[in-house]
């Protein structure tokens, strides 16, 4: 990030960006573009700004590159065209200073009859960008383009909308926000692409650990374009009739599942002696299909209250795979009731599922293969609701917990207040959540410590007993391809 100070007009050179920044022509987007070097972040200019902009070199100043513009372009610039360009390389993040800089550039636009006339200069939201509004006091600026969203509160509110008809200063005055803390904001919506000529940022790709082995997801495709037409066709599903006659279904369902307790109990003992391992590869395989259709249900509920699923794909956890959906656009949805809809969703089929699995295996003859494929349907989706429902691990559990509590971000808040605490800060939480999140942070850390604690147990002792060499010569590898320089520099170019 390049960096330089400020001084009187005609002395203020502009910066030189060539060790970080380049400017270029995307012929099928016919879009000029400026990139940083390493390739991310990438914002969208025009074709006077991608001639200005290949001048920032250190040498020029303020006013000899826009004598220079000017005699480029002539009547198409701006008297303060340059200024402006500052400007919005401040906001963006391209040049690094403080919060003067962007007041004297600011000041210099205004006084150009042609930019006040629209306003302060400042970058506008997208078209497209909608605000909503929460009833918890909050707002929701989205992007439906990008599928970007910001959390925003009322001074950041208020700001924005002040953005292009008030100076930096004005708005900081109205708003009763520092100078620095619009920066921050206009940097923060240019990094998630909410100004005009901006991208979401991607993060930066971190070297491979062990520890990714636990989860990650490999994204497919885009499922939305897909799911209109099935959520049209199955809307009847998310009528009332059709809600009592479910919830008749899956109450029968359990009764009669409790009288049959006896015979499902001695059916998995029987089962796990004469099948034993035999029955990993079935059981994963159905487990995989009772959380495809899991998923399948938050998209399409998503999708009956107007919501985007942009991305579906495979997730693995432990290397076990299973598929996802992304319905993270649920946080847009300002009914607690809907949002809580999109969660269950899952656990509502898993449950449908399960239910039209017992009634199977209640009514199939014995010894049938129907009666051993039902029951084993059966348990992957008791097992697979299980685990979903865990509030500790961010399964459905716990957002269903968020969408219950009004709290977002549960995990993180409830760790910042004890670590505010510990240093003997005020926690910054409103009294109701406070008291929510100081019990999830002790659970959360005793879940994670048992949990992840007795699989990383059993792993070593298992690695130990096994394959300790393999292993070894793994660990080795991967500690020389993270830090050794060598690689580490390879990669870094």
């Amino acid at each position: 990030m390049a960096t330089f100070s400020v001084r009187e007009q005609d002395d203020i050179k502009c910066p030189d960006l060539t060790d970080y920044w380049r400017t270029g022509y995307l012929p099928a987007a016919q879009q000029w573009i400026l990139t940083a070097t390493t390739g991310t972040p990438r914002y969208y200019i025009n074709e006077i700004e991608s001639y200005a902009l290949q001048h920032f070199d250190g040498d020029l100043s303020v006013g000899e590159l826009q004598q220079s513009c000017q005699n480029q372009f002539g009547a198409a610039i701006a008297p303060n065209f340059v200024a402006g360009l500052l400007e919005k390389l401040l906001v963006w993040g391209v040049i690094e200073e403080d919060f003067d800089l962007l007041q004297h550039c600011s000041a210099q636009v205004a006084q150009s009859e042609e930019v006040r006339s629209v306003g302060s200069g400042l970058p506008q939201l997208k078209e497209g960008v909608e605000w909503i509004a929460h009833p918890h006091g909050h707002w929701i600026l989205r992007n439906p383009i990008d599928i970007t969203y910001l959390q925003i509160d009322r001074r950041s509110f208020e700001a924005i909308s002040l953005l292009n008809t008030l100076p930096p200063d004005q708005i900081c005055d109205r708003c009763g926000i520092p100078l620095h803390q619009l920066r921050s904001l206009l940097q923060l919506l240019a990094a998630t692409g909410m100004l005009e000529g901006t991208t979401p940022q991607k993060p930066p790709k971190k070297k491979f650990t062990p520890l990714q082995l636990l989860f990650f997801k490999v994204p497919l495709f885009n499922p939305d374009p897909w799911l209109n037409a099935p959520a049209r066709g199955l809307a009847w599903i998310w009528t009332k009739p059709s809600f009592f006659l479910l919830l008749t279904f899956l109450t029968g369902s359990f009764v009669l599942g409790i009288h049959q307790k006896g015979e499902l109990l001695q059916m998995g003992v029987l089962f796990w002696q004469s099948k034993g391992m035999a029955l990993i590869v079935p059981f994963a395989l159905l487990a995989m299909l009772v959380v495809t259709l899991h998923e399948f249900a938050h998209a399409l509920t998503l999708k009956q209250y107007g919501g985007i699923v942009p991305d579906a794909g495979l997730l693995f956890m432990c290397l076990m795979p299973a598929a996802y959906t992304n319905t993270s656009d649920s946080y847009c949805l300002v009914k607690r009731r809907q949002r809580v809809s999109v969660i269950g969703a899952g656990i509502v089929c898993q449950l449908l599922v399960g239910a039209i699995a017992f009634w199977l295996w209640y009514l199939a003859t014995d010894n049938s293969s129907l009666k051993g494929l039902s029951f084993l349907l059966l348990v992957a989706s008791l097992f697979t609701i299980t685990i979903n429902l865990n509030p500790m691990a961010k399964f459905d559990g716990y957002y269903l917990a968020v969408a219950a509590t009004g709290i977002n971000n549960l995990r993180g808040r409830s760790f910042l207040l004890w670590g505010n605490w510990l240093r003997g800060k005020s926690s910054g939480e409103e009294k109701g959540k406070r008291e929510i999140l100081a019990i999830y942070a002790p659970f959360c850390l005793l879940y994670l410590f048992l949990v992840f604690g007795g699989l990383f147990r059993w792993l070593f002792y298992w690695i130990l007993d096994n394959i300790p060499i393999t292993v070894l010569f793994l660990l080795v590898a991967w500690a020389i391809y993270y830090f050794f320089p060598h690689f580490s520099n390879r990669e870094a170019s």
